[in-house]
């Protein structure tokens, strides 16, 4: 009988890397929660296809760079588990900085639907966090891309704020006394992974930083949502150029 002292308890059994068959990628990626943006930004990008592993849970789409390795499209996803998985898969693939694309609810009446929230940093009520300790006292978006973020919506004349989110696992425990409690904090929107993406960035020395398009509205306390507005179709198409245009170096 093996002695259980000889373990190390702290060893992952399952280690994220690249399988046969699958891309190298360059520096940046950029992870799309929303399916049918990721449809559009394959189609504005000509992106190709990848090959992954048999047990993905996600879709890989590859755009050609003239100077290098190619920049990634990852998606969709809903909730941290999911976005963890990719986020850690991009790493092994070779991506440094991560690039989020998503909605979030707003907790603010000064950013209605169509507006965007840059995260700067995030309260977790999720259940992935925990698993990656860090040592760092405040979790963080990158300060660095965040300003690339600003300077490139400032160029475009759109509306945004920077701030934190709240990241919740309960879609369906969105209550009132929250929504109170955390938007009288200065907390921006409610979102479902950024919490986790950070706690994972900072675990594994990359970058991450995020738009996110207010999609519906709960500072009222009564659920307004946008799902199917022109303004937030027109202003998450607007937001996905901004980011290809930042990782692509050039305007769509």
């Amino acid at each position: 009988m093996a002695d259980v002292k000889s373990y190390n308890y702290e060893k992952t059994l399952i280690t994220p890397r690249k399988e046969r068959g699958e891309p190298s990628i360059g520096p940046d990626a950029i992870m799309v929660a929303i399916p049918s943006e990721l449809q559009s930004m394959v189609a504005m990008t000509r992106a190709g296809r990848a090959t992954l592993a048999s047990s993905a849970t996600f879709k890989l789409f590859l755009i050609r760079m003239a100077d290098g390795l190619p920049l990634a499209l990852a998606g969709p996803f809903l909730g941290a588990p999911q976005g963890a998985i990719i986020m850690e898969k991009l790493r092994a693939f070779g991506a440094k900085r991560i690039w989020v694309l998503g909605w979030c609810g707003s907790l603010q009446p000064d950013l209605p639907i169509g507006n965007i929230v840059i995260p700067t940093s995030a309260l977790s009520e999720e259940g992935t966090s925990a698993h990656y300790p860090v040592s760092t006292g405040k979790k963080q978006t990158n300060p660095h891309l965040n300003a690339r973020l600003s300077d490139a919506l400032i160029k475009a004349d759109l509306p945004f704020k920077t701030g934190p989110v709240w990241t919740t696992d309960a879609l369906y425990r969105e209550t009132a006394e929250k929504v109170i409690d955390f938007g009288n904090k200065g907390i921006l929107a409610c979102e479902m992974e950024m919490s986790a993406l950070i706690s994972i960035a900072l675990y594994r020395s990359i970058q991450v930083a995020g738009l996110l398009i207010v999609s519906d509205e709960l500072f009222t306390l009564r659920w307004r949502p946008g799902f199917g507005s022109a303004t937030l179709k027109k202003r998450t198409r607007e937001a996905s150029r901004v980011l290809l245009d930042i990782c692509m170096g050039k305007g769509f």
